[in-house]
């Protein structure tokens, strides 16, 4: 691990769920209202919890398999995900929370002139919304979401997309997210990262993942940062 500060960045990418924003209530509440209109048993918070993290059609398709005896069609899966994709739209950001220190952090790395971005898995149809409800749209200068590229996180392509709107090089930036989906993503692009303690990270234990420093409040990013 790194000790702090040992990062100059102009630009910071922060994940979304489980990083700066604890969505797994509204996740929750649309995945079991999938699984009641699909005729199956709900699932408890700190199952979904484990499926967050590769994208919306990923947690639906391991809320339909994860456990069963039998692995639905793809058709099914994909029908799955448009009904997801209906009832997150309505609870979408309804419970969702701001994580401590996250604000606190924007704004002070917005003082030192630091750009910012968000590098989701979570489709812009959601991501911008969501951003938009909890005051944090004005914060960021770019936004790449699941449905941006045609990959996903850890593929290093949303990071890089990320740097190039923000005209800054990958090892000029510093990633921040929850997951190892984050650590490889911007490993893969050269870039340092931070994953906090608190956020989702697909079950793994955050610790056991290779990165640059663990963070338990996102206002310890600062702590990283030599000050400018």
């Amino acid at each position: 691990m790194s000790t702090a500060p040992c990062f100059a960045p102009r630009a910071v990418l922060f994940d979304l769920d489980g990083t700066l924003l604890d969505t797994i209530a509204d996740l929750t509440d649309a995945a079991n209202l999938m699984l009641a209109e699909l005729g199956r048993a709900r699932r408890p918070q700190h199952e979904i919890h484990s499926f967050v993290g590769k994208g919306l059609p990923k947690l639906v398709e391991r809320c339909l398999t994860d456990g069963a005896q039998e692995v639905p069609a793809q058709a099914a899966v994909e029908a799955a995900i448009s009904v997801f994709r209906r009832h997150y739209e309505r609870v979408n950001g309804m419970r969702t929370t701001i994580y401590p220190g996250v604000v606190d952090a924007l704004r002070v790395l917005r003082r030192r002139n630091i750009r910012l971005a968000v590098v989701t898995n979570k489709p812009e149809a959601f991501t911008l919304p969501l951003l938009e409800r909890t005051g944090l749209t004005a914060y960021f200068d770019t936004v790449v979401s699941g449905d941006t590229l045609p990959v996903k996180k850890p593929d290093p392509a949303m990071v890089l997309l990320a740097c190039e709107r923000l005209g800054v090089a990958p090892d000029e930036a510093l990633m921040v997210g929850d997951s190892a989906n984050d650590a490889l993503s911007a490993q893969g692009a050269g870039m340092p990262v931070l994953l906090v303690s608190y956020g989702y990270s697909e079950g793994a234990a955050v610790d056991t993942i290779e990165c640059d420093g663990l963070l338990s409040s996102a206002l310890q990013v600062l702590d990283y940062i030599v000050p400018a």
